[in-house]
């Protein structure tokens, strides 16, 4: 892949953008190989968008003062800064299917080649996830697919033509009845929550409450059953969850999980709950007065927590009201909406970050950000022509920002590191024009994707902790990486986190190669990267006709989940950072083979001691199968 652009703009990030260095762009999935977004060569500078076929060398950015870049002109018929895409196009390689970065198409980086997410692979919204499996069809890694979860761009309506645009939301604004994620405010004031363990799908109409239950609640414990025909080696099923609540028709997501103490918390429609790790049983319920519609991937270091929660339960509600949460008691702390700027300031759907005691709120082209523990606004959209709109927390604040510019086409992007107490850029890394912030699949190391929407491109590159390029991922030709980002759809909110499948230690990247089918089972394998040098260091097959999916570190190793087939439960298992064969470290019982694989989409993590197994969406035809949904299953030695 070529390589990031090397030249970063002043400290800051803000005013007037800087001339983009070289940028790193991302290739679809479908591609070979991603390509890396274009940078200009240390001590040149940028010369230009780059160029239709692979130059010789990194593609070069326009010079600085070229008409293009700076204060740009409005949209014609769009609404300010930050004009809107249109719906029908999921953000990003959004929507269309191109060859990945390292593919054949003349990319920033030479050919394309398949995303990360080559062909079938989870996309981070990218197609709609296989029954067990969770995997979106071709995508772009972390790249959403046309119609699927909203896309990286802070453009509004990214890459539709104003009037289509404008068409759309007229439809929606005039006929108030729009998707959820296209709709202007509503008015509705959200009803107050009220406290009780009701599990009805209207609205509670209270303050919101906690049912701090006895122990003895709802959660649903493994049957002895499930543990009577376990097999030395096999892991115990320490226990079964099953839905216990009344859901609307369409089904509902399910947030989180996080943990705190002995608890692991989960939110879902119109309420959070946590259970205890050892028995599953129920320790606390908060009802909610509407939906959840955005929840960040970590809570607080204390176990606080922000959700989104709509301000009404209509379709032309908001995803603009903040409710914090102590995870430990399940009690309800300070809640507020979330202050618009400006009219064109969409708040039907948006996207949450926590950093220390900070939590971002972002959206095309905006952004606000709040003191977790008692909800004072600390920033919001910054001075200058760039603006943040869309964050990754954890260990740091990374913040993806849009710059104006006069070709809605030919996007400017930037990459920060914000302080998380006062929002100013400790730096600031600019890809070259065209290549948009997708997903950050690691704050520590910092390693981000990147997309081309134009060039049907992707690429992923890894950042120092200053901010410059460290090196871009260079795939083997033929070798489609594959990353899991999830599925929902939204336009006008963007998240960064998420992605799930990767891996990675202070120098080494770690994810997994899209299923290959051509046997008489699946199977893949996962590929170490040099973060130094983007080159791989080693591959590592998994076991005959089966998949693996890296999960995270563990011990020095890598931990990987081996997921179920159809005639064998799942595992964790680990490869050291060297490389190697699998080593198993949690064998689940064939016992429950049937209900793992029976998971429409799950999410897999291991957390003391303990292999958890959620499902990130509970759906079924009528109210009895709907209970019936297994939510949560718990594995331990």
């Amino acid at each position: 892949m070529s390589q990031p652009p090397s030249q970063q703009p002043p400290q800051g990030g803000f005013g007037a953008p800087q001339e983009p260095p070289n940028g790193a762009p991302q290739q679809p999935q479908d591609q070979p190989n991603p390509a890396m977004p274009p940078q200009t060569p240390p001590g040149q500078p940028p010369q230009g968008p780059p160029p239709a076929q692979p130059p010789a060398g990194p593609p070069q950015t326009p010079p600085p003062g070229t008409p293009a870049y700076g204060y740009p002109q409005q949209p014609p018929a769009g609404p300010g800064y930050g004009y809107p895409q249109q719906p029908g196009q999921a953000p990003g390689p959004y929507g269309q299917q191109a060859p990945g970065p390292y593919g054949q198409q003349p990319g920033p980086y030479g050919q394309q080649a398949p995303g990360p997410y080559g062909q079938q692979a989870p996309g981070p919204y990218g197609q709609q996830p296989q029954p067990g499996q969770g995997y979106p069809t071709q995508q772009y890694p972390g790249v959403p697919a046309p119609g699927g979860p909203g896309s990286g761009a802070g453009g509004f309506l990214k890459n539709k033509t104003g009037v289509v645009v404008a068409a759309a939301l007229a439809v929606v604004l005039v006929a108030g009845a729009g998707t959820w994620f296209l709709v202007s405010d509503s008015g509705d004031d959200p009803k107050k929550p009220v406290a009780g363990p009701s599990n009805d799908p209207k609205p509670p109409s209270g303050s919101p409450t906690v049912d701090e239950g006895d122990g003895n609640g709802d959660g649903r414990e493994a049957d002895s059953d499930l543990n009577a025909g376990r097999k030395p080696g096999e892991a115990k099923v320490a226990w079964l969850q099953k839905n216990d609540v009344d859901l609307p028709r369409s089904g509902a997501a399910v947030e989180g999980p996080w943990f705190t103490g002995d608890l692991v918390v989960k939110a879902m429609y119109r309420g959070v709950s946590g259970y205890s790790v050892t028995d599953g049983k129920k320790k606390w319920n908060l009802e909610l007065p509407a939906d959840v519609c955005a929840a960040p991937n970590t809570a607080t270091a204390d176990g606080k927590l922000v959700l989104g929660v709509k301000d009404g339960t209509t379709d032309r509600s908001n995803c603009s009201v903040l409710q914090m949460i102590d995870l430990n008691t399940g009690k309800a702390g300070w809640k507020k909406s979330v202050k618009k700027n400006g009219t064109w300031d969409f708040l039907s759907d948006i996207g949450l970050a926590i950093s220390g005691d900070t939590v971002t709120v972002g959206r095309t082209s905006n952004s606000n950000a709040y003191r977790v523990s008692d909800g004072k606004e600390l920033f919001g959209n910054p001075e200058g022509n760039c603006k943040p709109f869309a964050f990754a927390g954890g260990a740091k604040l990374i913040a993806a920002a849009s710059c104006r510019t006069d070709d809605v086409k030919n996007p400017q992007h930037q990459v920060q590191e914000l302080d998380p107490v006062t929002g100013k850029a400790k730096w600031t890394y600019q890809p070259a024009r065209g290549w948009e912030v997708s997903k950050v699949y690691s704050v520590s190391p910092l390693v981000v994707r990147f997309d081309n929407e134009e060039k049907k491109q992707y690429g992923i590159a890894a950042l120092t902790e200053s901010g410059k390029l460290r090196s871009q991922l260079s795939p083997t030709k033929g070798d489609k990486l594959t990353v899991d980002c999830g599925g929902s759809f939204a336009v006008f909110g963007e998240k960064l986190e998420g992605c799930s499948g990767v891996a990675a230690d202070a120098n080494t990247f770690y994810i997994g190669t899209e299923d290959d089918s051509s046997g008489t089972a699946r199977t893949n394998k996962v590929i170490a990267f040099d973060l130094n040098t983007g080159k791989p260091k080693w591959e590592a097959p998994a076991p005959a006709e089966r998949v693996l999916k890296p999960l995270g570190m563990e011990g020095g190793n890598v931990l990987l989940y081996m997921r179920p087939k159809y005639d064998a439960a799942g595992a964790l298992v680990t490869i050291p950072p060297t490389g190697g064969t699998p080593k198993t470290l949690l064998q689940h019982p064939e016992s429950t083979g049937r209900i793992e694989n029976g998971f429409f989409s799950s999410k897999v993590l291991y957390q003391g001691g303990r292999s958890y197994i959620f499902s990130k969406r509970v759906s079924a035809s009528n109210d009895k199968e709907e209970l019936e949904q297994s939510t949560m299953l718990v594995f331990t030695k």
